[in-house]
């Protein structure tokens, strides 16, 4: 039997379990390394707070998931990933007690933008709908996956796309609009008047009314349990609990790839300085909480979401953005939440609930943002507090603990700034390869970016099969 793996993986998050079952759905021998207990990364559920309350540490809500290119190509449902739809996918309040609503119906969130911006958000849209599978093939794809297949409207949506969120917001009269495109667009974790930042706002609009905002039954696990019994299947194997400090640490192989930070391969790698001009961004502050009963909301249309946006005003969220990127302590945050047990009672115990919530704040900060956090809930949530049974608070430190590939908390894995936003980890042809022929990146440092998509993980396979592939056959070797 032959003693090389055709490849390994470090890191069994999202990307690189995507990776690992990309390669050995094409017949390569794929050995899986996690330093963590379990595979999950940022896609993980584990009781923080008290029995029977089941949290996730890191993501929550997946419409990028449930729209991936490469999750649709899995069998997943077979391997136990189940999705549940809220009723609304995002609300976002306001302090009358009215809210703007993203439904899966185009013509409900238009009408509670008001009737001065309903139609402006119809126009807005009307070009992509009913074309989500075409667009997000042709934006996730790989410039060697040749011309996009709707050339018209990839290049009508990237002029759109490429706009700050402020100049796409100048559509709109009213704070309603403004507000909650502002919301989406935070999502970035950069103030709204970045290159792109109306791109992620409009992506985000357009997978609530094509695909919606999900949550999996069970916890966000269940995707990383379901990528791990597929690559079983397929004969990949997996080693958890397995720290990773050097490249001959791993068993040998024809390549190795890390779904890490670019900071991380470099260091296992030895690649010394080759990442040293990639850039990290703002942090956040997250508490999961296990609550008596659901979260009292003023407005009713936030107690049917499964995610709450907490601004509320553009001007409010671009503020606390420009916050946490430059430094400052927050003091009115912009909160991004969820309610993943409106929809899932396996999250707790019978007439409970688990709340979800991160605030930002600047990278490696070292505060405690629970006051001010609980301060803005209350603001549209009145008597919050009295439904708190427990809560697990997580700032930058804790969340670059929960995941290293966090650096200083950054949830992104990198700054959204910047040619970065565009051009990540850094300017290559294949940017997976590094200086090592045998090592590549598949994390969310590299293109298309962070969400649990497994596209970064899925392009970076690309790369890599296509240099095993110009080596010689597959050793053919199965564990």
């Amino acid at each position: 039997m032959p003693s090389m793996l055709d490849a390994v993986v470090v890191g069994a998050g999202p990307n690189g379990l995507t990776a690992a079952v990309e390669l050995a759905r094409r017949g390569f021998a794929v050995e899986v390394f996690e330093a963590g207990p379990a595979v999950g990364g940022g896609a993980r559920t584990e009781e923080l707070t008290l029995p029977g309350f089941r949290h996730d540490p890191c993501s929550a809500v997946h419409p990028l998931a449930i729209g991936s290119p490469a999750f649709e190509e899995m069998p997943l449902a077979r391997h136990g990933l189940e999705w549940l739809q809220p009723r609304l996918a995002l609300a976002h309040p306001f302090p009358d007690g009215s809210a703007a609503v993203l439904a899966g119906s185009v013509g409900e969130t238009a009408m509670s933008l008001g009737p001065e911006d309903a139609g402006a958000y119809r126009r807005l849209l009307a070009p992509y709908l009913g074309h989500w599978d075409t667009l997000a093939r042709d934006f996730l794809r790989t410039p060697w996956d040749g011309l996009p297949r709707d050339p018209y409207r990839w290049a009508r949506f990237g002029l759109d796309a490429i706009q700050p969120a402020t100049l796409l917001s100048r559509r709109f009269r009213g704070e309603k609009a403004r507000g909650m495109l502002a919301g989406l667009a935070a999502h970035a974790i950069a103030p709204t008047s970045g290159l792109a930042t109306g791109g992620i706002a409009l992506l985000f609009a357009l997978a609530a009314h094509e695909k919606g905002w999900p949550v999996p039954r069970g916890g966000s696990q269940a995707i990383s349990d379901a990528l791990a019994s597929y690559l079983r299947e397929l004969g990949g194997t997996i080693r958890t609990g397995t720290e990773v400090r050097r490249l001959d640490e791993l068993p040998p192989a024809r390549a190795y790839v890390f779904d890490t930070s670019p900071a991380a391969l470099a260091r296992i790698a030895g690649l010394g300085r080759a990442y040293r001009d990639y850039r990290y961004g703002a942090s956040c502050f997250k508490i999961d909480y296990a609550l008596s009963g659901p979260v009292p909301w003023t407005a009713e249309e936030a107690r049917r979401a499964g995610t709450v946006h907490i601004g509320p005003t553009a001007g409010e969220i671009d503020a606390a953005l420009h916050a946490a990127v430059e430094g400052r302590d927050p003091s009115v945050p912009f909160l991004i939440t969820a309610q993943p047990s409106l929809v899932d009672p396996t999250r707790a115990p019978e007439g409970k609930h688990v709340f979800w919530v991160y605030g930002h704040v600047p990278a490696g900060w070292e505060g405690d943002a629970t006051e001010v956090i609980e301060r803005q809930l209350e603001r549209f949530a009145p008597g919050f507090r009295d439904v708190v049974l427990a809560r697990a608070v997580a700032g930058p430190p804790g969340i670059a603990e929960r995941n290293a590939n966090y650096v200083d908390g950054d949830i992104a894995c990198g700054a959204f700034a910047g040619l970065q936003t565009v051009i990540r980890p850094k300017l290559a042809r294949v940017p997976y390869a590094t200086a090592h022929p045998a090592v590549f990146l598949c994390s969310s440092a590299t293109p298309p970016g962070p969400g649990v998509h497994g596209m970064s993980g899925h392009h970076a396979a690309k790369a890599v099969w296509r240099r095993l592939r110009e080596s010689g056959p597959s050793s053919g070797r199965r564990r």
